[in-house]
């Protein structure tokens, strides 16, 4: 796409495409966005300008149109900068020409996510190898963990057949995704139903459905399971995805999606003596991105803490429980609640963000392993592993 005329005009420039589309451009953002040696350090990816620095009425002394981009000389120090057309049209945002969710290049179909019910998923599990993702590094093939993050991402779970049983193994594979998250649990644990924490997690209680971490105020993006022993019954996990049962409720109990997108709920861990921890900002259940579109789920119930600051009592009590009840009958169907027997050599981890785990009460011994990760820096992988890393900097 090429630019057929570029017109100043008080405080912006006006660019006219070959396709005829019109997009403006402020003279102070242009000059802001400069990726000259001076202005951007290549080899960071950093900013060197200093914004506060750029005279308000900046204008341009010239605009000179090449055949892949604009060249301007500006009247503050004479300085130049040069636009490839390409970066242009990419982040216009007077109109904005590309919308958000395309401006990675290939993106929306490559990360195109599948969301499910237990009828779609439960005979084909996402699945991948232990030794192949093992045998990735830095510097050869890393087909195998692309495959791996790739199917986290699209299902919201993946399994890892073929694992030694032991934590140390278990680490190992942890780290080849990315770097393990420490909490006040640990960084990779090992644990039994012993309460050496005091959580539930210690126990042998059945626990519902529920995402971990919502006392927090960045909850892990992932978390990863490891059964390396046991030697009674129970102890079931099921599976559930969050997002399509949000679908379910949005179609089905509108006003409830409504109020799982509104209202703050606060929550805490507070079962350890010298640990009680709360998030900064309370957060509703359904946390949506600045497209409206289902970004994150935080659910548990059992962290919960005492809700008593609404901003509507009269009315949004009653639909608050309301459409927790209409929640539960959703999130508890058979239909899409997947029970799934964990077994030693075969590691879960899914997304906490979207799917959450249960687990039914159990009896005997039980050693579990596992760590959380941070969300940030799986989708950095994710990003760079399938759509490459030009893409992803082209769009930043």
């Amino acid at each position: 796409m090429s630019v057929t005329l570029a017109t100043p005009i008080k405080d912006f420039i006006e660019l006219k495409w070959s396709d005829t589309a019109i997009s403006k451009y402020h003279n102070i953002w242009l000059r802001d966005n400069c990726h000259c040696e001076k202005c951007h350090y290549s080899l960071t990816k950093q900013r060197l300008l200093n914004s506060a620095t750029i005279n308000p009425d900046i204008k341009p002394k010239s605009i000179d149109l090449k055949q892949d981009g604009l060249n301007i000389i500006w009247d503050q120090e004479d300085h130049e900068s040069k636009y490839d057309f390409n970066w242009l049209r990419l982040h216009s945002y007077q109109p904005r020409l590309i919308p958000i969710d395309e401006k990675l290049k290939d993106g929306k179909k490559l990360l195109k996510r599948e969301f499910w019910q237990v009828k779609e998923i439960e005979k084909n599990l996402p699945t991948v190898d232990y030794n192949k993702i093992m045998e990735s590094t830095d510097n050869n093939n890393e087909n195998a963990i692309k495959d791996w993050v790739l199917k986290i991402w699209k299902h919201g779970f993946c399994l890892i057949d073929n694992v030694p049983v032991t934590p140390e193994d278990t680490e190992k594979l942890c780290e080849k995704l990315n770097y393990i998250r420490p909490t006040h649990y640990g960084g990779f644990w090992d644990f039994t139903s012993d309460l050496a924490k005091a959580d539930t997690a210690y126990t042998n209680f059945d626990i519902s459905s529920h995402t971990d971490g919502t006392y927090w105020s960045d909850t892990p993006g992932l978390q990863l399971f490891h059964l390396l022993y046991h030697d009674g019954t129970g102890g079931t996990t099921s599976l559930v995805d969050a997002f399509k049962c949000a679908e379910i409720l949005k179609q089905k109990y509108p006003e409830s999606y409504e109020i799982f997108c509104r209202i703050p709920v606060p929550a805490h861990s507070a079962g350890e003596e010298k640990v009680c921890i709360q998030p900064d900002e309370y957060n509703p259940i359904f946390k949506l991105d600045d497209q409206g579109q289902l970004l994150q789920v935080r659910w548990n119930q059992s962290d919960r803490s005492t809700m008593d600051n609404w901003e509507n009592p009269e009315t949004d009590i009653p639909r608050f429980y309301q459409a927790i009840r209409n929640w539960v009958e959703i999130i508890t169907s058979p239909e899409n609640e997947m029970w799934y027997q964990m077994k030693p050599g075969q590691c879960l981890i899914f997304d906490n963000w979207r799917v959450f785990h249960s687990r039914s009460e159990f009896t005997g011994k039980r050693r579990l392993c596992g760590a959380y990760f941070e969300r940030d820096d799986f989708v950095s992988r994710l990003k760079l592993l399938v759509l490459g890393r030009q893409a992803v900097l082209d769009a930043i």
